[in-house]
């Protein structure tokens, strides 16, 4: 078993005229960022002796799994679109993940596949995009150790999950004041935060659409000395305020945007 807790608290940093919420300071075999814990959380949960996940061809769900089944010492399947190997699934492949290509690759039919295939062998399913309610609570307790004069945080927006953890840490402390503003780096998350999210969040909660594409990498993803995800956390930074903490949920390994 790992002797990393999914509970280790993450540090706060304060970097130039910002701060950031560092968890893409948690490491499971190269891979960081608060989708690796919520993955962790849900293997040492779970059951079998396989994860069984769906990714997309240019997402790390399927590195992240590879990387947490290792760690564990168990195996990893992935179910991904047909098409080119990309970096990200080449990085997959070399943790030990077995590819399982699907056509057509839609993200509902790979997510099907998995959720099928975990249930019918009774092994751990890690869902697509690691939309769960495991995802919420997991981020909401890091909220906990934010400090008392932040006011706004900024934070990257694909499946929404680290989202809506962030808004039920801060209700569940009280804390109705602090502003979210959430960058919407891919498809529509309003369906998922409706789901996901405590009742009224719009009272706290801005989305704002980031111009570029879901594949276009942010030209230059360093700020302040960190290098940033430049599919996600970089498209925040046109945003950020001073005093704003930028909630930097995970990032790629280097080279594998």
């Amino acid at each position: 078993m790992s002797v990393i807790s999914p509970d280790r608290v993450t540090p706060i940093e304060r970097r130039g005229d910002i701060w950031m919420k560092r968890d893409d300071l948690f490491e499971v075999r190269g891979l960081r960022g608060g989708k690796v814990r919520t993955c962790l959380h849900l293997a040492t949960t779970g059951q079998g002796t396989r994860l069984v996940t769906a990714s997309s061809r240019h997402s790390p769900q399927a590195a992240i799994t590879a990387a947490v089944a290792s760690e564990l010492g168990l195996s990893a399947r992935a179910y991904v679109p047909a098409g080119d190997m990309t970096p990200q699934l080449e990085h997959a492949e070399a943790l030990g993940c077995e590819l399982v290509r699907v056509r057509p690759g839609y993200n509902t039919v790979v997510a099907s596949r998995a959720r099928v295939d975990a249930f019918d062998s009774r092994q751990t399913h890690i869902p697509f995009g690691m939309e769960c309610e495991e995802a919420v609570e997991m981020t909401s307790r890091q909220v906990r150790y934010l400090p008392d004069f932040v006011r706004r945080i900024v934070v990257p927006v694909g499946s929404a999950m680290s989202l809506c953890g962030i808004l039920r840490g801060l209700r569940r402390h009280g804390d109705m004041d602090t502003r979210i503003v959430g960058v919407q780096v891919g498809a529509d998350p309003l369906p998922r935060i409706e789901r996901y999210a405590d009742p009224f969040w719009q009272a706290q909660i801005t989305i704002v659409k980031s111009p570029l594409s879901y594949h276009d990498a942010f030209p230059k993803p360093t700020l302040h000395g960190v290098t940033l995800d430049a599919v996600y956390e970089a498209k925040c930074i046109p945003y950020l305020q001073p005093d704003d903490l930028l909630w930097v949920v995970g990032v790629r390994p280097t080279g594998s945007v």
